[in-house]
């Protein structure tokens, strides 16, 4: 069975040229210029990945992903434009897995969602399937990560990371107390791939930490090295 992508765009023309890219690629597209009747689509017949404009009518991007995450954790690509830095941050803080910003490169996207479809098809395989770990767990002080299983505890209690907040904890874990540039950690995350730029680290980093916050409000272990880079400090 082909990999579904779902679309929802008020852009008609968006829809069209997206569809027939994604197409020729072998994908299966379910495209909706209505984001309320996309969003039924998304709930009944889950894709492997949706592609959402913020910008649209009734429901905009950023509702439509808050009413999703309440009942599914399906990858999210956001299309933006380039001066809605504010909504591209508040997409990934609400769970978006990457964004892309108007005008842009459909093979872009299209390797966007490659990367996208990968990367959680490998964090779910191994969660089920239930072999010895292949890496060691990654114990530092109240900190654990388990890579096989893709989980993580703070002083005993689970965090659900996505699978790039988990390589960006992970790269920082393995080595406490030095400092991570934002490139460096961009080549951990994104294989290297140069339209990912340093902004898209930043808010993963600030969502990572609201996600341990909100069991220890304490938790200050990531700190920021202003115009060098992150490190894991460990307690």
């Amino acid at each position: 069975m082909p990999q579904t992508i779902a679309l929802i765009d008020d852009d008609q023309n968006i829809l069209t040229s997206v569809s027939i890219a994604l197409e020729a690629e072998g994908f299966a597209v379910r495209a909706s210029s209505d984001p309320e009747k996309g969003l039924k689509d998304l709930l009944a017949r889950p894709p492997d990945v949706a592609v959402i404009d913020i910008k649209m009518p009734r429901l905009d991007g950023l509702e439509l992903l808050r009413q999703l995450r309440r009942h599914s954790h399906l990858p999210v690509i956001f299309l933006t434009s380039k001066i809605e830095e504010a909504d591209q941050i508040e997409g990934l803080r609400l769970g978006a897995d990457d964004y892309i910003t108007k005008p842009f490169s459909v093979r872009l996207l299209i390797e966007r969602i490659k990367t996208v479809i990968r990367r959680n098809a490998e964090a779910r395989s191994v969660a089920e399937s239930g072999a010895p770990a292949a890496e060691p767990m990654i114990v530092r002080g109240e900190l654990v990560l388990d890579p096989t299983r893709h989980l993580v505890t703070w002083r005993g209690e689970s965090i659900v990371l996505t699978v790039t907040e988990f390589l960006l904890l992970k790269s920082l874990a393995l080595r406490p107390g030095h400092v991570k540039s934002r490139d460096q950690l961009m080549d951990t995350a994104y294989d290297g791939e140069s339209f990912v730029d340093d902004r898209t680290i930043d808010s993963h980093i600030k969502r990572i930490r609201k996600k341990f916050k909100s069991v220890d409000p304490s938790f200050a272990q990531i700190e920021t090295l202003y115009g060098v880079g992150y490190r894991f400090v460990q307690p």
